[in-house]
């Protein structure tokens, strides 16, 4: 199983970034869609979610109305639109794969991809 996540970049602040991850070596839609994100010296977070459908999606206090997760089974892929980006968004963002429902809690899921980096200055 891979998770390719890419995207990331260096912007400022206020500007727009869309992440994609594509998912090779199992069923994509069998499996809720997740992204978190790590600070440096900080825990990993979760960002945002998405049920194997896309019927549904979850997201933290701190990215909802900013970020919009989406997924198009057809092309294996989850992607993180991330808008009206703040330097308290800059982290290293990593896709993961759940074959249950899509949760909020990191340890649910059971595939995961590295990271790619999102900066963003002020």
């Amino acid at each position: 199983v891979q998770l390719q996540a890419s995207g990331g970049g260096l912007v400022q602040a206020g500007d727009s970034l869309k992440l994609s991850c594509v998912v090779s070596g199992l069923t994509f839609d069998d499996y809720g869609m997740g992204w978190f994100r790590q600070a440096p010296g900080k825990e990993r977070e979760f960002v945002a979610a998405i049920t194997w459908s896309g019927g549904s999606t979850y997201y933290a206090d701190s990215v909802k109305g900013r970020f919009t997760i989406s997924r198009d089974n057809a092309k294996n892929t989850v992607y993180l639109q991330m808008n009206f980006l703040k330097p308290g968004d800059t982290a290293d963002y990593y896709c993961a794969a759940d074959k249950g429902w899509a949760t909020t809690r990191a340890e649910e899921y059971k595939y995961w991809g590295p990271g790619t980096l999102v900066t963003v200055s002020s």
